[in-house]
């Protein structure tokens, strides 16, 4: 039996989710560019330094640190979906969202189909929405044989299946 949707206001990124969210990044000890013309990022993705400055060359941390740096990361997306949403949500589709939120960004996620969907409450089409999300740049990710953003779209699918509840 599933449990019904609760109000945002009680809900919280689940530890699940946030240990996803963390492998979907990938780990570095150290400050790395992940693509050209990107800005460096750390641990799990993170682009800021505990003081807000940004990540820069020569940085290190430990994965206790960068877990704790992407939690506290992952707050701020928290409170944009908490903005902009105004409909109960499953844990699960919650999780889905901020991962969402993070990735694309805030201003994007609120004015996206996927929110507009899901304030409709077709909740299923809002999590179908999250394909939409599928180019980097005027690349489609999801051509077959893509080598430049497969592994985006690979991440689509399997946020939209979290959405869904698979």
């Amino acid at each position: 039996m599933r449990h019904p949707r609760m109000s945002l206001a009680a809900l919280t990124l689940s530890a699940a989710g946030l240990i996803g969210i963390a492998l979907q990044e990938g780990y570095t000890d150290h400050a790395i560019v992940p693509t050209k013309g990107d800005v460096p990022t750390l641990g799990f993705g993170t682009t800021t330094r505990p003081d807000g400055s940004p990540v820069r060359m020569g940085d290190r941390t430990n994965p206790v640190e960068a877990l704790q740096r992407k939690q506290r990361d992952l707050i701020k997306f928290e409170g944009a979906i908490k903005q902009c949403v105004t409909v109960q949500l499953h844990q699960h589709e919650y999780d889905a969202y901020v991962d969402m939120a993070y990735n694309i960004g805030s201003g994007a996620f609120c004015g996206s189909t996927m929110v507009r969907r899901l304030n409709a409450g077709d909740y299923e089409g809002a999590c179908r929405a999250i394909l939409m999300w599928n180019r980097v740049g005027a690349q489609r990710c999801d051509e077959p044989g893509n080598r430049v953003c497969w592994g985006l779209w690979q991440r689509r699918q399997k946020t939209m299946q979290q959405c869904m509840g698979a």
